[in-house]
């Protein structure tokens, strides 16, 4: 069973790091713009699992069984997980999303791809960002 431990994947609520902009920069996630620089040189797709910092895969890959088959698909800048699955931040949260994940993996398609960019937008849309 895992236990529901706090783990340093993102900013804290009310974090001394975040600016006025850059809080809108997040909500409205224009912050994610620069990752299309990477779908060019063709290392991330648009769509697929969002990529983890390597310290926190290997952490997470001793934990949880079976997350390394995340990785047999290039990562996305937006992916299933991120549009069904709220922000997380514990290792709950990232077997949740690992479960998204490998359903992204299984199911892909290009309907699936739609719905996903649909919900994205959606999402910036309506300024739901963290």
């Amino acid at each position: 069973m895992l236990k529901r431990v706090r783990v340093p994947f993102g900013p804290r609520k009310n974090d001394a790091r975040i600016t006025g902009p850059g809080k809108f920069y997040r909500k409205t996630r224009i912050d994610e713009l620069p990752q299309f620089w990477n779908v060019l040189k063709g290392d991330m797709n648009l769509i697929g699992p969002r990529p983890e910092r390597p310290k926190f895969v290997e952490e997470l890959s001793v934990k949880i069984p079976f997350f390394n088959l995340r990785h047999i698909v290039k990562p996305g800048i937006t992916g299933w997980a991120q549009v069904r699955h709220k922000y997380g931040n514990t290792e709950e949260d990232s077997l949740i999303k690992l479960q998204f994940d490998l359903y992204y993996i299984k199911y892909r398609s290009f309907f699936l791809d739609m719905s996903i960019i649909w919900r994205t937008v959606a999402v910036m849309l309506k300024f739901k960002g963290n």
